[in-house]
């Protein structure tokens, strides 16, 4: 069973991976489709999804937790 730190330090880490990569994409990506590239935008549209991300990712760990520890009982 994870503590909600533990729940939380993974949920980040696997958000900034996707954060990042997710910023490399976009500038890739863009180009190639002829989609004009707002790096300001960009960037601030990916933080904005990222923090959803975070908050989404924490909440159904913490509930797939409290559920597998109550199922064990």
């Amino acid at each position: 069973m994870q503590t909600k730190k533990q729940s939380f330090v993974e949920s980040l880490a696997n958000v900034t991976v996707g954060f990042l990569v997710t910023i490399i994409s976009l500038h890739i990506i863009f180009p190639i489709l002829g989609i004009e590239n707002h790096s300001g935008k960009n960037t601030l549209i990916t933080i904005y999804l990222t923090v959803l991300s975070i908050l989404r990712n924490y909440l159904l760990r913490r509930y797939f937790n409290k559920k597998q520890s109550h199922d064990e009982k």
